[in-house]
């Protein structure tokens, strides 16, 4: 099988080749820049393009797909020259479809916890040496790649994007992936760019819903309005089973999860991952896993990459990055942290860094989802405002959009706002570090560590 990927470095796409690679395809791909980390591991699998660019010659008759990435145009070269030739031009999602179709498929969808969950899973099922194919968004510890596929594994475990499938196809992603079983484990409005009204935004989960295979499993997070409201009304006559938080409880900032066994210490904190794990319970059950083997499973699991990631722990001073950025998942995680260190000073910094969360109609989504930490300092860059074309932000309107508290300032300049984090920090102190970006270019540990001393 030989298959030619368009836009081969991005950070999923690279993975999908390193698995085809290693499945016994033959693999090549283009892009027209290439970083790391992607860079270092499509060159140890001798995949790396050799230059960057475009090149419509590797496109002939002898490919048997091409995939395309969300990073290409539709006037792309080497689209262009595949559509002239009448070739087979899936999406992502859409080939990975084409790998699975014959498997009992597992999709984990939400606007927040997917990665956790799936995460989760695979943990479990590693750890009790069962295998199965997956993708997952966040690079796992004991996993080479973020994609597996085989010809023998009966299920497949997906992590469900609402996202766009590629320049060609404005679908989600998880249509693409007609679930067996599906799981949703929340929905709050994201990705403003796309979706430019909440209520389009749902639709996305609707279409999910509708493309369940006949006889199929819903597994929903009732604790979430908005998840309930759109299993409720769908007409896809599928089977439903609601999750919410297990029984559970905080000592010495150590969580433990009641099961029939007894208290099991975990190595995860906050009610949003408890309830992430239910979830996870959930499906593993339907996979063919017992409650004993997976709460003996779990309680080693450390979370996914990014994900309330520990940074730094020294001298009164505890440091987590997260990835969280959205509302939900910035509210979730402030409040997580605060669970666990009851008696710490909670100090929240988050990064406005998307499209989305620089947005003048979407920021207001943000109210409320710092009032947890006992100081908020939120930072975000003018000229990112301005590169991408949107009304310009200051310090008031953030202020104001995210409920006007007391506790919280806003900086424009990196400098300005570290200054302020040694000011802030009080023994003992957890720095809560949120992001999808740098705040250009901030060395995180060695500022803290400084901060420490």
């Amino acid at each position: 099988m030989k298959v030619h990927f368009i836009a081969i470095g991005g950070s999923a796409m690279h993975n999908l080749a390193i698995a085809l690679h290693l499945k016994g395809y033959q693999v090549s791909g283009s892009d027209d820049e290439v970083f790391e980390p992607s860079r270092g591991r499509l060159n140890k699998y001798g995949l790396l393009p050799e230059e960057n660019g475009w090149y419509p010659e590797k496109i002939n008759q002898n490919l048997d797909f091409v995939v395309l990435g969300m990073h290409a145009r539709k006037d792309n070269p080497e689209l262009l020259k595949a559509q002239e030739l009448g070739l087979k031009v899936l999406s992502y999602p859409g080939f990975l479809y084409e790998q699975s179709k014959y498997k009992t498929r597992v999709v984990i969808a939400g606007s927040h916890g997917k990665t956790t969950i799936t995460a989760m899973i695979l943990h479990v099922l590693h750890y009790l040496e069962r295998d199965c194919d997956f993708m997952v968004g966040a690079q796992l510890e004991g996993f080479e790649t973020m994609v597996k596929l085989t010809e023998h594994n009966e299920f497949m475990l997906l992590e469900g994007d609402e996202y766009l499938s590629s320049p060609l196809d404005p679908r989600p992603k998880f249509v693409h992936y007609r679930p067996n079983i599906a799981l949703i484990s929340g929905i709050a409005w994201d990705h403003i760019n796309v979706f430019s009204t909440y209520e389009n935004y749902l639709e996305q989960f609707d279409l999910l819903l509708e493309v369940i295979e006949h006889g199929g499993v819903v597994i929903y997070n009732e604790t979430d309005p908005e998840v309930v409201k759109v299993v409720d009304r769908t007409k896809n006559e599928v089977k439903k089973f609601p999750y919410s938080l297990p029984e559970y409880r905080v000592e010495n900032n150590v969580t433990l999860l009641e099961t029939p066994e007894g208290e099991i210490p975990l190595e995860i904190f906050g009610k949003h991952n408890m309830n992430n794990l239910e979830g996870a319970r959930w499906i593993c059950n339907q996979m063919g896993v017992t409650d004993t083997d997976f709460y003996e499973a779990i309680a080693s699991f450390k979370g996914a990459s990014r994900r309330l990631e520990p940074l730094l722990e020294r001298e009164g001073l505890i440091a987590f990055r997260d990835f969280a950025h959205a509302p939900s998942k910035v509210k979730a995680t402030v409040e997580a942290v605060k669970e666990a260190y009851p008696d710490h000073h909670v100090l929240a910094c988050l990064e406005l860094h998307t499209f989305s969360s620089l947005n003048i109609r979407f920021i207001d989504q943000y109210q409320g989802s710092l009032q947890a930490a006992d100081e908020a300092l939120v930072y975000f860059n003018p000229e990112v405002v301005a590169h991408k074309k949107l009304t310009p932000l200051d310090a008031t309107k953030v202020t104001l959009a995210f409920g006007n508290p007391s506790h919280l300032s806003v900086f424009q300049n990196n400098k300005e706002l570290l200054k302020r984090i040694k000011e802030a920090h009080k023994k003992p102190c957890v720095v809560l570090i949120m992001s999808s970006g740098s705040f250009d270019g901030i060395n995180w540990k060695k500022e803290l560590m400084e901060v420490s001393n």
